[in-house]
């Protein structure tokens, strides 16, 4: 009788543990359609930038820039882990940036992340828990080679959307000096940066989850010069637009082919975009990747790439590695008009 009790407690035991741990392994696992978009922006730059480690010029780099708020609407805290879908089975995709925004009008803080080629999809785990019914801003950059080179420079891009987007914004850069630009679908919004990008921007409302939308990209551009490399090359413009800060505001203040005044997103989301966004004012794209890129070579590659073999020595490495970040400074002070030409070059000469 005695057996029987101690085995029927067992029994129950087990039940009660299995139970409460599927609940709480419930209450972690993600479902995208109870986290929404309260706003996304993607921005879609070939021949942009490149990695260190790209390789040939001959392959076209694209980069991707998605910044997004989720709202959780679970029902309860999250303390898991994000999954968002990126092209991971394209030609060359390398994730290159994963970041979230833990306090307003603060930087952008790197999160260590996973990308699963199979299921197509990158996971991060923030910092903290996302409350019920609070909102969490972050950041993903990734690279392809997707860009295909004949008498026209083409590529397509799908959005992917796992779950509603209350406000969607894509913006198209087009590469320094790029000719015969197509777009599809048509758009009638367009402006230009102030050092010569042509910008094109579609605004959605209102998407569903699974809606995912085609665009379609061509251009003729002579060369393997980046936009940023371009631009380097190039002084601020010395008028009061060069103040901009956001995509909104060099849209706004741009000259657009559209009459519409309004802007490309709300307050909430021009605080993430203002902290965040890769725009035509190029100043804030080289502050953010300058402190990008350092952190990814030290903390952050720790957790998620294996570090690449070096023949320097770590003292020469890191002393590379530190002038190469000073010099991304002074280009920001320059353009930003903190030293004029003569200091950037002194400083400069000191730190080759």
């Amino acid at each position: 009788m005695l057996k029987k009790k101690w085995l029927a407690m067992f029994v129950i035991t087990t039940f009660l543990t299995s139970f409460i741990g599927t609940k709480i392994s419930a209450a972690t696992v993600f479902q995208a359609e109870k986290f929404p978009f309260k706003e996304m922006q993607v921005q879609v730059m070939p021949e942009f930038d490149y990695p260190e480690d790209w390789g040939s010029r001959d392959v076209p780099s694209l980069l991707v820039g998605k910044y997004g708020t989720i709202t959780n609407k679970s029902g309860q805290d999250y303390d898991g882990k994000i999954e968002f879908p990126v092209p991971a089975m394209e030609k060359g995709f390398e994730a290159y940036l994963v970041a979230e925004f833990p306090e307003e009008n603060k930087p952008e803080v790197q999160r260590p992340y996973d990308v699963d080629k199979e299921k197509g999809i990158v996971s991060w785990k923030p910092a903290k828990a996302i409350k019920n019914n609070e909102t969490y801003q972050f950041v993903i950059e990734y690279y392809t080679k997707t860009i295909e080179v004949k008498d026209q420079k083409n590529f397509t891009y799908q959005m992917i959307n796992n779950a509603a987007i209350g406000q969607l914004d894509v913006i198209f850069y087009a590469p320094m000096d790029a000719k015969n630009i197509k777009l599809v679908p048509k758009t009638a919004n367009n402006t230009k940066s102030e050092y010569g990008e042509e910008l094109y921007y579609y605004q959605y409302k209102n998407v569903k989850a699974k809606e995912n939308l085609n665009f379609s990209f061509s251009y003729k551009k002579d060369g393997t010069e980046s936009t940023m490399e371009a631009i380097n090359k190039q002084q601020p413009p010395n008028d009061e637009n060069h103040s901009s800060v956001t995509a909104t505001d060099q849209v706004k203040k741009g000259t657009s082919s559209s009459n519409t005044e309004k802007p490309l997103i709300g307050i909430g989301g021009a605080s993430v975009i203002g902290l965040a966004l890769i725009i035509a004012s190029v100043f804030v794209y080289l502050g953010l990747k300058g402190n990008v890129q350092t952190g990814r070579r030290s903390s952050a590659k720790g957790a998620n790439h294996k570090p690449k073999s070096s023949k320097h020595p770590a003292g020469k490495k890191d002393q590379k590695t530190s002038n190469a970040e000073e010099k991304k400074e002074l280009r920001k002070k320059l353009l930003t008009g903190k030293i004029d030409q003569e200091m950037y070059e002194e400083e400069m000469k000191k730190l080759i």
